[in-house]
């Protein structure tokens, strides 16, 4: 009897990448999504968290790194995020024979249950 196989899929830094997708002038250049009405960066590439920005700083606190550091800001654009997870989410359902989708760039495929609790995974499957 074969072992079954499982996995964990996450969308690294996803907001970001799908920004990417459509700009390749924004690979390897530090840049945040920031939220509803432009208040806080709610994703950050590799690149800006390298420039010490965390997650939710407000814009007002690190907008000079546009001048100093060639921070992007982009508004978020959360109808692209949903249709680029959509497409995600469909291609990582082939892998296994169930999928449990966490979030809009977490899945696990072959998973029937995942709890994640501060960042931990418990997997409890039957």
């Amino acid at each position: 009897m074969t072992q079954p196989l499982y996995a964990l899929l996450d969308g690294n830094n996803f907001y970001v990448s799908c920004e990417r997708i459509f700009d390749p002038r924004l690979h390897g250049r530090p840049v945040v999504v920031l939220s509803n009405n432009d208040g806080c960066a709610i994703a950050r590439s590799d690149e800006a968290k390298a420039l010490g920005i965390r997650m939710g700083a407000p814009w007002f606190q690190i907008r000079h790194l546009e001048q100093e550091a060639g921070l992007v800001a982009l508004s978020a654009n959360f109808a692209l995020y949903g249709d680029i997870s959509d497409r995600m989410m469909s291609l990582a359902g082939r892998l296994g024979h169930r999928q449990e989708v966490y979030s809009i760039d977490l899945s696990a495929p072959g998973y029937c249950c995942v709890s994640f609790e501060k960042e931990v995974v418990d997997w409890c499957c039957d």
